[in-house]
C-alpha cells in the first residue's frame, strides 16, 4: 500500500469516526472498526485488493437504510461524494459503491438474485460485517437494537417469519428473540470464505447455547 493510499484510509478513518459520531451501539465506529479488523484478516487467506477491502469495510455502514426511512441510496452517495474528494481512482470508487449496495443481509432476499454484483472483496467485506453480527458481540447487538427500537424481548405468541420478502424484512417489528431465527442463526451458512465460516462455527455455537440458557430461565427451569 503506497503513502497515498495511507493518507486516504487514515482521511477515510477521519470521516466515519465524524460521521458515525451519536450513532446507534451497534452500528457505530466500533462496529465498523471491528468489521475492519475482520476483514483483514479474513483477506489474509484470500486474493483480493487490500485497499478496495479496507475503504469498503470502512465506508459499508456509513448511512446505514434503516437509520434513513429505509432510503438505501444514502450510503452509496456519501461514499461516492467522500472519494471523489479524495481524489480516488474512478473503478475503485465504483466497486466499493457497489460492495456498499450489496453487501446487507436484506440484499440477499429479493428475489431474481442472479445478476447481482459479485467480487472476492464483497465477500471479504460481507462475511468481516456478518461476523459481527453473530456470536457475542452479535447478541449484544441485537439486544440493544431491539431497546432502540423498543421491541419485545420474547413473546412465544410471535412466531418467526422464515419466509420473508425484503420489504417485509425491512418493516418487520418483531420480538427481539425472533431476530436469531430471521437472520442470525442462517449467517454460518452463508460465509463465502473459508475463514469467514472458520470463525462463523465458535460463534453460531455460543449463540445456539445461549437460546438454550435464555429459553430455560424463561420457563424458570434454571
Amino acid at each position: 500500500m503506497n503513502i497515498s493510499e495511507e493518507k486516504i484510509i487514515k482521511n477515510t478513518i477521519s470521516f466515519v469516526k465524524i460521521t458515525l459520531e451519536g450513532a446507534e451501539g451497534g452500528h457505530d465506529w466500533f462496529h465498523t472498526q471491528r468489521v475492519l479488523s475482520n476483514a483483514r484478516l479474513i483477506a489474509k487467506g484470500e486474493r483480493v485488493d487490500s485497499f478496495v477491502v479496507t475503504l469498503g469495510a470502512l465506508l459499508h455502514d456509513i448511512a446505514d437504510a434503516k437509520f434513513y426511512d429505509g432510503d438505501e441510496t444514502i450510503g452509496p452517495k456519501m461514499a461516492r461524494e467522500f472519494l471523489l474528494s479524495q481524489n480516488v481512482d474512478s473503478s475503485i470508487i465504483e466497486h466499493i459503491v457497489q460492495i456498499i449496495d450489496n453487501i446487507s443481509y436484506k440484499s440477499s432476499l429479493q428475489k431474481n438474485n442472479e445478476n447481482r454484483f459479485s467480487s472476492a472483496e464483497l465477500d471479504v467485506v460481507q462475511d468481516a460485517d456478518r461476523l459481527d453480527a453473530i456470536g457475542a458481540i452479535g447478541i449484544a447487538r441485537c439486544f440493544n437494537y431491539g431497546g432502540f427500537k423498543n421491541r419485545q424481548l420474547y413473546n412465544p405468541e410471535i412466531k418467526p417469519n422464515l419466509e420473508m420478502s425484503k420489504e417485509e424484512y425491512k418493516k418487520s417489528s418483531s420480538p427481539t428473540i425472533n431476530h436469531f431465527y430471521e437472520k442470525l442463526l442462517l449467517l454460518k451458512n452463508k460465509m463465502n470464505t473459508k475463514t469467514g465460516r472458520r470463525i462463523a462455527e465458535d460463534r453460531h455455537l455460543f449463540m445456539e447455547h445461549f437460546l438454550d440458557q435464555f429459553y430455560a430461565e424463561w420457563n424458570g427451569e434454571k
